[in-house]
């Protein structure tokens, strides 16, 4: 099996992370989402994988390279253009992305996947085959079950009684929704399937090919899997996912460090008394950090590389990420401090130097003397 991993979109409901770095490459604990993507394909058995990129592209082809690291060859397709002033995206739709990669060099000649960007997953891609070929599928849409509550944020699907797809509903109303069986935005399809997507035209996956393939009575199937699904599709799921993953990381997510105390997890380099400071895990400390006395740090929380965290400092239930200065007597509590902004629980934001935040935080970088060395990286040095 191949797989195409969709990373082309603008990420405009991640803003203002996304206007530095694409959303497949925001880290999550030191890992771009898009990476723990390819490690769970290749755990499959997955050796060749296609990216489409078009926004911010050289971010993530220059932050992944060929693959050989991560033991697979990547391949990919840029779709936009390159002006005097930076890079143009030219939307063509995930169903027209993998049109265009078919065109070109007949990259899915094999049963492949199709899976979204911007999620870190476990599910057992072999198992899903399995399925897919057990029932001599053309295309299979991998669907988790999720609270009713929570069906206004994804796509809807109801099943027949066979197991093939009958229906789909974007986004529903909670007193509306047909069922509480999510499209999680993973596929295995058949290479004739490409047949089905028209030449040269924008054409979306979920919006048009799949809804297609209904109408046309074709061998589409739902497999319903229990597996972890963190998806950061929007501003106020960062925070939802950092805090998932320090509390309970998928089985194929190693908490960043090495652990000191209970549920802490440090990088090298620190310059710390644990005797000297107040801390409860899960916490993740990132290398080459200076934590003074009177600090409390609780969790869960993740403090990145580089970090100053000064005398009676108060950090919890937040994510800061590289090079910031928390001064004296400061409280952090419940934000993600991502290069100059500060993000809300809710989704909100607010420019540290343009708000009451100046007065709570710094770049250490603008602190001479503070001999903060280290290059490792928990979050990022994005600004």
């Amino acid at each position: 099996m191949k797989a195409m991993i969709l990373a082309a979109g603008k990420g405009t409901r991640m803003r203002p992370i996304t206007f530095s770095v694409p959303k497949p490459m925001i880290p999550m604990l030191g890992r771009p989402v898009i990476e723990t993507i390819i490690d769970q394909l290749s755990r499959s058995g997955v050796r060749q994988i296609m990216i489409n990129t078009s926004d911010l592209p050289m971010h993530i082809q220059g932050g992944l390279g060929d693959g050989h690291r991560l033991g697979v060859q990547l391949c990919y397709s840029f779709e936009g253009t390159k002006t005097k002033d930076g890079f143009l995206s030219i939307p063509i739709g995930s169903a027209g992305g993998m049109r265009r990669i078919q065109d070109f060099s007949q990259f899915f000649d094999v049963t492949f996947a199709v899976v979204c960007g911007d999620a870190m997953i476990d599910l057992d891609f072999s198992k899903a085959l399995e399925f897919h070929r057990k029932h001599h599928a053309l295309a299979t849409v991998v669907l988790r079950d999720v609270a009713r509550d929570e069906v206004s944020k994804y796509g809807i699907v109801k099943l027949n009684a066979d197991g093939r797809v009958a229906q789909f509903q974007e986004k529903p109303k909670v007193e509306e929704a047909i069922s509480c069986v999510a499209n999680t935005g993973i596929y295995i399809f058949e290479p004739k399937v490409i047949d089905y997507i028209p030449h040269g035209v924008p054409y979306d996956i979920g919006s048009q090919l799949l809804p297609d393939l209904v109408a046309r009575g074709e061998r589409f199937y739902g497999y319903k899997a229990d597996f972890n699904w963190i998806g950061v599709g929007r501003l106020q799921d960062y925070h939802v996912c950092l805090t998932r993953l320090l509390k309970n990381p998928p089985l194929n997510f190693t908490r960043p460090g090495t652990e000191v105390l209970p549920g802490v997890f440090v990088g090298v380099g620190l310059a710390v008394d644990f005797s000297k400071i107040h801390v409860e895990g899960p916490v993740c400390i990132g290398s080459g950090t200076r934590i003074e006395p009177g600090a409390r740090i609780i969790g869960p929380t993740a403090i990145g590389a580089n970090c100053y965290i000064e005398a009676s400092a108060t950090i919890e239930r937040s994510f800061i990420d590289d090079y910031k200065r928390v001064k004296v007597g400061a409280r952090i509590a419940d934000q993600v401090v991502f290069g100059s902004n500060v993000i809300h629980i809710d989704g909100s934001h607010e420019k540290i130097a343009q708000s009451e935040w100046g007065n709570k935080l710094a770049d250490v970088r603008e602190s001479p003397g503070l001999d903060n060395h280290s290059v490792d990286s928990l979050l990022t040095a994005a600004g």
